[in-house]
């Protein structure tokens, strides 16, 4: 009679495939950005569509603590499955950037937890913490301001902003150029602030990109969106 063989490990099968699209040289470009894997991203992409939504083999990915695998299990996980708690302490292990920003753009904005999550974190002690609620307000900012006191929003810009760290301080630029760009009655203020504080004024900006720096950002969509 023949040996029973034991069920393949799917998050085993999936790290050794992650194991061979690995390039050194992506991971030293990525590494300089504070990302440790070195998987193209559109190969890792290519990889999640052929795995389709798997929340388990998600939830399994993440445990491993390996980023090229956290990054996949962000791409083929159902985000409105994840309880609240569940994510907040997954905001916290996600220490490499891209991690972060995955996790928070492609799941919490999307799981019904988020605006909860927004006002944990947007307070939390935590710089890194704190971005990612900075980043959910910046969304609401754009997409559902009711009930948002933008006035003081800007006074906290205004006040922590330039001597933030530097992710805190990123999303707290982003949450100011929106308020610029959506509200015309407090655009002025916003560009004001912007170019008092200076802050990522000097950004290497590619050709054909808009500059992170806010009064730049604000005036360009403005100028976009009115067809000037």
């Amino acid at each position: 009679m023949a040996e029973t063989t034991p069920a393949e490990d799917p998050v085993a099968e999936v790290l050794a495939e992650l194991a061979g699209l690995e390039d050194p040289k992506i991971r030293e470009v990525n590494e300089r950005h504070g990302d440790d894997h070195g998987v193209n991203l559109g190969r890792l992409r290519a990889l999640a569509k052929r795995l389709k939504t798997q929340q388990e083999l998600a939830r399994g990915l993440w445990r491993t603590g390996d980023t090229a695998a956290r990054l996949l299990a962000l791409l083929v996980c159902r985000p409105k499955a994840f309880e609240r708690d569940e994510l907040d302490a997954m905001l916290r292990e996600a220490r490499t950037p891209k991690v972060h920003d995955w996790l928070v753009n492609y799941v919490v904005k999307k799981n019904p937890h988020r605006e909860e999550l927004r006002l944990a974190w947007f307070a939390d002690p935590d710089p890194v913490v704190a971005s990612a609620g900075w980043a959910l307000t910046a969304e609401r900012v754009a997409k559902k301001p009711e009930g948002l006191d933008l006035s003081a929003l800007l006074d906290v810009i205004e006040a922590e902003m330039k001597d933030a760290p530097e992710r805190l301080q990123w999303a707290m630029n982003t949450c100011l150029a929106q308020i610029g760009i959506e509200h015309a009655g407090h655009r002025a203020r916003a560009v004001g602030i912007g170019e008092r504080l200076e802050v990522l004024k000097d950004y290497p900006t590619s050709p054909g990109c808009t500059s992170p720096f806010a009064p730049v950002w604000i005036n360009e969509m403005v100028r976009r969106r009115d067809g000037a």
